[in-house]
């Protein structure tokens, strides 16, 4: 068997059908394996979430959710925690639900794979580019760059979002999504936001108003150099990947800081403290517990100059205010990069595999597992969680 792909779920996938007795060799077009798992989640590898009803879990999943809800069944988070507390890696669960290893060190997770994998006996060959591969009656012939050829009766391919992974694909019969970025921060050119980089409120709420559609979602939000990112930004840029690349990544977004309470309510809520503290200056007494620059720089753009007083905020002032606390208005104007991960939105095409094996329903011997399939999750140890089932349920199949 060859498995072409050297990351989580390449990796994942050839552990699972080594330990089934069978003799596998992982491909690997770099120079190094496992490099996503070593830079996801800070270098600390966000490696599941500690959601371990199938039914919710597929919820976090902008496309492929459907789909993943046998695999899920079969091979969940608590699965891949004690596939991994077997192998000697203790983890930990955040306030958030992300769970690490206790190390907070990346290199744990690779350490266990690449140990596991030479326990069970599996090759792995660097620098190894694969050109082609075709199909015969009786197995398949991988030609790599270099001229070399191999033979093999079933293939994996875990080739994450590479052009490289979906042209193979496409070769061998397959129809690909279109594949965009999924996961990044929103490019924001703001003077409310200006001088803010490093602001974060715990919880807003966000809508992002696209072309053709409305995303809603809340959760942290941080200011940076460039705009905005945090959870709420990077899930409304999941949810919003293809509309988002089809707009060229110009939308609205709308940010109420006080997650919760409507325009009315906060418009009560500041003329109840108007009434208590009239000689106080606005922005040094601040109702809610708001970073006191955003505070700040909001009030300085709906009430103007400062300092004023509370007994002096009009009316009109304190509908501004209010509205721009529920529904500050942001133009995106595009999109950065979200640390050094990268994920796609695309990818083969979903109705092509039996999610039950993970083999091509077109090319009997291939099978798919990971991000090249049209397959994506939100922040939080999705994506890695989708690699370690579809692998899973790949190398038990092959």
């Amino acid at each position: 068997m060859i498995v072409i792909g050297g990351g989580a779920a390449g990796f994942f996938g050839a552990i699972a059908a080594a330990e089934n007795g069978h003799e596998v060799t992982i491909l690997e077009a770099a120079a190094t394996v496992l490099a996503k798992v070593r830079v996801s989640g800070g270098g600390r590898c966000n490696l599941t979430h500690s959601c371990f009803e199938p039914r919710e879990l597929v919820n976090s999943y902008p496309r492929g959710g459907k789909a993943l809800r046998g695999p899920f069944s079969r091979f969940q988070p608590s699965d891949t925690i004690s596939w991994f507390e077997s192998r000697g890696v203790r983890t930990k669960t955040e306030s958030d639900g992300r769970m690490f290893p206790t190390t907070d060190d990346s290199a744990t997770i690779v350490d266990c794979l690449q140990g596991a994998a030479k326990d069970a006996g599996v090759m792995v060959r660097l620098r190894a580019n694969v050109s082609t591969i075709q199909r015969t009656d009786s197995h398949f012939l991988v030609t790599l760059q270099s001229g070399e050829s191999m033979q093999a009766d079933r293939i994996l391919l875990a080739t994450g979002g590479s052009r490289a992974g979906y042209g193979l694909s496409r070769s061998l019969g397959h129809q690909i999504v279109p594949p965009v970025p999924s996961l990044f921060t929103f490019k924001v050119d703001d003077p409310r936001i200006k001088d803010l980089p490093g602001v974060a409120v715990e919880h807003v709420n966000c809508q992002l108003v696209t072309d053709t559609k409305t995303f809603k979602q809340s959760g942290p939000i941080l200011v940076t150099h460039w705009g905005l990112s945090g959870p709420a930004v990077l899930k409304l840029s999941a949810w919003a990947a293809r509309e988002l690349h089809d707009s060229n990544y110009n939308a609205k977004l709308l940010i109420n800081w006080l997650a919760g309470s409507s325009t009315e309510e906060i418009r009560a809520q500041l003329n109840s403290f108007k009434a208590i503290h009239p000689k106080k200056t606005i922005e040094a007494a601040c109702p809610w517990q708001l970073p006191k620059r955003l505070w700040k720089s909001l009030v300085d753009h709906s009430v103007g100059p400062q300092p004023v007083r509370w007994a002096e905020l009009s009316k009109k002032a304190t509908q501004t205010l209010a509205t721009e606390l529920s529904a500050g208005e942001f133009q995106v104007a595009g999109k950065g990069v979200f640390k050094e991960e990268f994920v796609t939105c695309g990818g083969v095409a979903l109705k092509e595999v039996d999610f039950r094996t993970m083999e091509s329903r077109i090319c009997p011997g291939l099978y798919f597992a990971g991000e090249v399939l049209d397959i994506d999750g939100i922040t939080g140890g999705f994506n890695f969680q989708n690699a370690w089932t579809t692998a899973w349920i790949a190398g038990n199949a092959m």
